[in-house]
């Protein structure tokens, strides 16, 4: 191991967007098109990559795949929880053959990776990861692998997630308003919204 501490912070090396703007690619708000859509996928994945590339760096002379592998393996919190999430997804589940983590939900290995990753955080201390890095790394791991989660779970975190990017952190208590609306087939509407705040504060959609 480096110098870094344990449960060393992650997602920070990138500065974020100061405010949500439109992918020019998918004409979708940037990141709501994660991860089909390629230029949505790196406006989300950077704040991960980046993170790899620099131990990556520390790890000169160590193969890429053999750097995962040991990431995975290691002791929960010796690397940050960007570098895992990355590293669990160059892994090839050794069951299915899906991404470690997202195969299908019958696939018991891919179960136990999904729910140790989020070990990381049960045991980091306060400040190592905020509730906004939380809720962008749900996103994340809920759009790379949908067919594991309800339909209105992944419409919620596909309409949160770009602004999610500009540093607007998720509020649970008022998310059934998204899903009594994303049950009645009004995501469209609900895409219309300038802010996650906007988004899930009221029933009533008053920017309409």
């Amino acid at each position: 191991m480096s110098d870094r501490p344990r449960f060393a912070t992650g997602g920070r090396a990138v500065s974020r967007p100061v405010a949500v703007r439109y992918c020019l690619a998918c004409g979708e708000l940037a990141g709501r098109g994660y991860p089909g859509c390629p230029d949505c996928a790196t406006a989300v994945d950077t704040l991960w990559l980046t993170d790899w590339v620099a131990l990556r760096a520390e790890r000169d002379g160590v193969a890429e795949l053999a750097l995962a592998e040991r990431v995975v393996a290691a002791d929960v919190g010796d690397y940050p929880w960007t570098c895992v999430d990355h590293a669990m997804a160059m892994i090839d589940c050794p069951s299915c053959g899906a991404a470690l983590g997202t195969g299908p939900v019958g696939c018991v290995l891919c179960r136990i990776a999904d729910e140790t990753r989020w070990a990381w955080e049960h045991l980091a201390p306060s400040g190592a990861i905020t509730p906004n890095e939380h809720a962008l790394r749900a996103a994340r791991v809920v759009l790379r692998a949908p067919h594991r989660h309800r339909a209105t779970v992944v419409l919620t975190w596909r309409l949160a997630l770009p602004f999610l990017l500009t540093g607007e952190v998720t509020e649970p208590a008022r998310a059934p308003w998204l899903t009594a609306y994303l049950r009645a087939g009004r995501y469209d509407e609900l895409a219309a919204a300038g802010s996650f705040t906007q988004l899930t504060g009221t029933p009533d959609l008053p920017w309409r």
